[in-house]
């Protein structure tokens, strides 16, 4: 992701301004993966192989990055993921594998407390893409539907990048769900919800996944289409993490737009993996990965501390919130105590629009 990149050069920024690593200049490396694990694999066995890089951080989409941890704890340099999500990712038992986010089966327990209290739906349709990620967020959120006692009355994937999702949402506009949740990176989450406009499909609420749900883009590529819309999040500027307001403002300042959790998620990524070098004996693969085990830190995306439970290994964790879409601005609407405004429930009919 080319967002992330910069956000990554704007934490070495910093780092650097304050005297570096041990009075060194921290100096990073980029290769682009293209959204395909057969280049993320090679990308990655050159950064070992021959850049010698010590340590790596990235990964956005979780199919690449299942594949690029493999290279990396097959050639025991510590890897440091920042957004893929998939569960599996953390579950191999990879002793050079960390995540600083939350997996994907976490990402709707910020859901949870709202759609018992507030929305209260009886009926759901599940969209999700046919991915790593799509499969980790479907399967928990059926559970839980399940805890909840709502009524799933479709739960479908789709291929990534389709062109067309009216005969999809034709079959959930049948059904009359309450709630529409759906899985989707930026485009297919944008297009969805134009063509959900398009074909007066009006849920209760519709419901993103995280992911393509909370980036600028979409609200700048689905428009009107995407007031309205809530999503699960990982991170807001207002939460109470060191630093986050400052990142958030500096970003703004700089590039005249927002940013968001990924963004975050790759500022923190490098504050994680200094404060290992700090820590760490040597700058060899093995000594930074022992450092990057008794991780106790503080970041701009919240507190990081790798630890195990499940089947899940090296994983942060941390709790999840819900936003919403209101006039082309994501508010932070659930819990209330963290809330940047009210949330709009229930989502009016597309013809009632102001």
């Amino acid at each position: 992701m080319a967002a992330a990149q910069v956000q990554v050069e704007m934490a070495a920024q910093e780092i650097n301004a304050g005297g570096g690593i041990k009075g060194q200049t921290l100096h990073l490396l980029f290769e682009d993966d293209t959204g395909r694990p057969d280049v993320g694999r090679s990308a990655t066995e050159k950064l070992i192989s021959q850049d010698r890089v010590p340590v790596l951080t990235g990964g956005y989409s979780s199919s690449v990055t299942a594949a690029v941890t493999a290279v990396a704890q097959q050639l025991q340099v510590p890897f440091l993921v920042t957004t893929g999500s998939a569960d599996e990712i953390t579950e191999k038992g990879y002793d050079f594998v960390f995540r600083i986010n939350p997996p994907a089966s976490e990402y709707p327990r910020g859901l949870s407390s709202f759609l018992e209290q507030v929305a209260k739906p009886k009926t759901a349709v599940i969209l999700a893409e046919n991915s790593l990620f799509g499969q980790s967020s479907s399967k928990e959120m059926v559970t839980l539907c399940g805890q909840l006692g709502i009524q799933i009355l479709l739960k479908e994937g789709y291929n990534k990048g389709a062109v067309d999702f009216k005969p999809l949402l034709t079959k959930v506009k049948a059904l009359n769900p309450d709630l529409v949740y759906m899985i989707s990176y930026v485009m297919d989450a944008s297009l969805m919800m134009r063509q959900a406009r398009e074909l007066d499909l009006n849920p209760q609420l519709f419901m993103g996944g995280g992911a393509g749900f909370t980036l600028p883009e979409f609200a700048k590529s689905a428009g009107p289409a995407a007031d309205y819309v809530y999503s699960a999040t990982l991170w807001m500027q207002n939460l109470p993490a060191p630093g986050a307001r400052d990142y958030f403002d500096a970003y703004q300042g700089k590039f005249k737009e927002e940013t968001e959790y990924h963004g975050a998620e790759a500022y923190a990524s490098l504050q994680v993996i200094a404060d290992a070098l700090r820590r760490a004996k040597s700058t060899s693969p093995q000594d930074i990965r022992d450092a990057l085990a008794v991780t106790d830190t503080a970041t701009v995306f919240g507190p990081v501390k790798f630890v195990a439970y499940d089947r899940k290994t090296q994983q942060n964790r941390l709790p999840t919130f819900l936003v919403q879409w209101q006039k082309g601005k994501l508010e932070t609407v659930w819990p209330l105590a963290i809330a940047t405004a009210g949330y709009r429930f229930p989502t009016p009919p597309w013809g009632e629009r102001q």
